[in-house]
C-alpha cells in the first residue's frame, strides 16, 4: 500500500518491536494506553494483532524512515463488539504518529489523510470508525479535519470514547477528491 508522500508496509512484530515501544511508551502517547508496557509486552502486542483474523498493524514510512503506526480492525468482531452495530463496509482504525523532536507543521494531518485514503483504497470500505478518547482533543480535531463525525460518546473498559464515523464521501469532500 502507498500513497504520494508515505510508504505503507506490514508491521513486524519482531523487527518493529523495539522501533514501536520507544513511540507507544513515549509521553506523547499517553492515549495509545501503553506507557508502561515492557518491550516484551510490545512483542506480545503486536504478535496478537499480526496473528488476528480481523484485524492488521502497518508501519507508515516518509522517505524511507518509519513515521507513524496504522491499525486496520474489523468493528464487527474487534474493539466495539457490543457497543456498535458495525454495518458492511464498516473498517475501524487507529494511528499514532512517531514523537519527534523537530515537528512539522502538518505532518500529522498529512498521515491522517494518508491513512484514510489507504482505507478507501479498498473499495469494500464504505466507512472508517474510530473510538479516540473523550479528552484527545487533539485527535478530535484532526477527525474532523479528514470527515468524521461524532456519533455518541461510548463507554469502554479502558476509557471513555467519541465513537465517529466517516463516509467515503465526508473523507473526499473534507480533502478534496482529487488529492
Amino acid at each position: 500500500m502507498s500513497t504520494p508522500q508515505f510508504t505503507i508496509r506490514p508491521l513486524d512484530p519482531f523487527a518493529d518491536a523495539q522501533l514501536l515501544h520507544g513511540w507507544v511508551t513515549h509521553p506523547k502517547a499517553a492515549y495509545w494506553m501503553m506507557q508502561d508496557a515492557s518491550l516484551p509486552d510490545v512483542e506480545r502486542e503486536y504478535m496478537a494483532i499480526s496473528a488476528a483474523e480481523h484485524h492488521d498493524a502497518f508501519i507508515g514510512e516518509h522517505e524511507g524512515r518509519p513515521v507513524f503506526l496504522m491499525e486496520r480492525y474489523d468493528p464487527a468482531h474487534v474493539e466495539l463488539v457490543g457497543l456498535f452495530d458495525a454495518q458492511p463496509g464498516d473498517v475501524g482504525m487507529h494511528f499514532l504518529v512517531a514523537p519527534t523532536d523537530t515537528p512539522v507543521h502538518g505532518f500529522t494531518r498529512a498521515v491522517i489523510t494518508a491513512v484514510m485514503r489507504t482505507l478507501f483504497d479498498d473499495p469494500a470500505t464504505r466507512r472508517v470508525i474510530v473510538e479516540p478518547d473523550v479528552r484527545n482533543t487533539a485527535v478530535h480535531r484532526l477527525n474532523e479535519a479528514v470527515g468524521f463525525e461524532i456519533v455518541e460518546k461510548i463507554a469502554k473498559p479502558e476509557k471513555d470514547a467519541y465513537l465517529s464515523v466517516c463516509t467515503r464521501e465526508s473523507f473526499d469532500a473534507a480533502v478534496g477528491a482529487a488529492l
